[in-house]
């Protein structure tokens, strides 16, 4: 491992890098900081051998742009694309994102916004259930979302105009454009030919792959093929980064066995410069400096604060022996999305002498953990009347929006939760996971602060602000 031999001064920049890499998969000149690129430079024949050697990951660094190429061992819904104002891309974004990529694959330096349009809706004509067409402000707004995504990133450069003038009235408005290429190559390299595959277990490299031979027994792995001990290590390193804990549960013997080791931990703890937290049910990386995560909790703002107080709630009702017991159930099985996303799978875009991991041949995943560990059900109506509670005790303190929109409210609080791995939405309510122990006992403080009517404050307030602030203990998860 190249970060052995860094020396301590120059260490701290390493894991910087290390950690620039592994939250932005693709790095330009421009996104996610100006920055970055020159960081990743600097250091990339040891990014590059110990990226490859800890988790299998490919990195490939140019003059203009740095691109990690992850190994995707399960399906993950908690990173979408969003928009310049944080919201998550419908199925309409992704396909003119998609549909755009490809123009601008094909086209010159430069391209109007209006031109790209065209080209997109010709595209999006021969696809049954997409279509662009501009003179529908919805359609405009949504394109307009897809190319501020591949702006930000640095695929293409406003170099005159404005996008939002031609969403408003494409008469009136207009954007240029300049393309950049490079990036333009780097972003979309997928593993797999996306024509070539029935299923989208063909993407997948974990436990979701398809099992290569016809004659595997499906509910068992194969005893002909031991199961590799570096990618073993490697999978559980993998998921230490990607996801915000590893459950031990979650893992087979052999990735138990290698999440328990030291060495394991140590090696991602070395290269992110991060500290891992151990807890009896698995492990979770702490990212005190906000580099790696995405999202920081506990954090600022009404949903984060309101996610925090229901954490607290749950993890009581869970414990609170005078309450009845709650109904458990094991976690969704992940082979029922599969099969969801590969009957959508729109059969006229598939080569059909080329095609592999197909439905016809019915791959499935090998359970790994048939003894499936059972988690705590709070029922959606509970969670509500929470909601309520919370609404009538701290509603004065929360952002306007919110506090006549309690349902809407809780959705996001709930899915905030389900995004950090503390609870498991399901229909009906959510799966408690262990780790919103650690949000036990949460404390609230409400504070009055009063407002100066002059400079001195000598005159009597006429009324008084208050704000609310939650704080938690390091509790231990049980």
């Amino acid at each position: 491992m190249r970060a052995r031999e860094i020396s301590s001064l120059a260490l701290d920049s390493y894991q910087r890098a290390a950690r620039v890499a592994l939250s932005n998969h693709l790095v330009t000149a421009t996104y996610p900081d100006r920055i970055a690129l020159p960081l990743l430079r600097r250091w990339a024949t040891e990014l590059r051998e110990d990226l490859l050697e800890l988790f299998g990951y490919r990195l490939e660094v140019t003059e203009t742009t740095a691109r990690l190429f992850p190994v995707i061992d399960r399906l993950d819904d908690s990173q979408p694309a969003r928009t310049s104002t944080d919201r998550i891309f419908d199925r309409r974004r992704y396909a003119y994102l998609s549909l755009a990529l490809a123009a601008l694959g094909r086209a010159g330096n430069q391209i109007t916004l209006s031109e790209l349009a065209d080209h997109v809706a010709v595209e999006a004509s021969q696809v049954d259930g997409v279509e662009l067409t501009t003179d529908r402000a919805s359609d405009r707004d949504a394109f307009v979302d897809a190319i501020g995504w591949l702006a930000t990133r640095g695929a293409i450069a406003l170099a005159d105009g404005d996008a939002t003038g031609w969403a408003h009235n494409p008469s009136a408005g207009e954007a240029l454009y300049d393309i950049d290429r490079p990036v333009i190559v780097a972003m979309f390299r997928p593993p797999r030919a996306v024509q070539h595959l029935r299923s989208v277990r063909g993407l997948l490299a974990g436990p979701d792959a398809p099992i290569d031979s016809d004659e595997a027994d499906p509910e068992r792995p194969d005893p002909e093929r031991p199961v590799d001990p570096k990618e073993t290590l490697r999978a559980v390193r993998r998921a230490l980064v990607e996801q915000p804990v590893v459950y031990l549960d979650d893992l087979d013997s052999d990735g138990k066995a290698a999440l328990a080791a030291s060495r394991t931990v140590g090696e991602v703890e070395l290269l992110t410069g991060l500290t891992a937290e151990r807890r009896s049910e698995g492990v979770a990386l702490i990212d005190s400096s906000g580099r790696l995560s995405d999202y920081r909790f506990p954090s600022t703002g009404t949903i984060a604060q309101v996610a925090l107080l229901i954490a607290g709630e749950i993890s009581d009702r869970v414990i609170d022996p005078d309450a009845p017991k709650l109904p458990t159930y094991p976690l969704p099985d992940a082979d029922a999305l599969i099969e969801q996303l590969d009957t959508a799978i729109p059969d006229g875009g598939i080569f059909g002498d080329l095609a592999e991991f197909g439905l016809s041949s019915e791959p499935r995943t090998v359970d790994r953990n048939p003894a499936r560990q059972q988690y705590p059900l709070i029922e959606d109506s509970w969670l509500a009347s929470v909601v309520d509670d919370l609404v009538e005790r701290f509603g004065r303190t929360f952002a306007a929006q919110w506090q006549t929109d309690k349902n809407g409210l809780r959705l996001r609080a709930l899915a905030l939760l389900h995004r950090l791995r503390l609870v498991h939405s399901v229909s009906g309510g959510v799966l408690v996971l262990p780790v919103i122990a650690r949000y036990r006992d949460v404390m609230v403080s409400v504070r009055d602060r009063t407002p100066q009517d002059s400079l001195f404050g000598t005159e009597q307030p006429a009324s008084t602000e208050q704000t609310a602030s939650t704080e938690f203990p390091e509790a231990e998860a049980q």
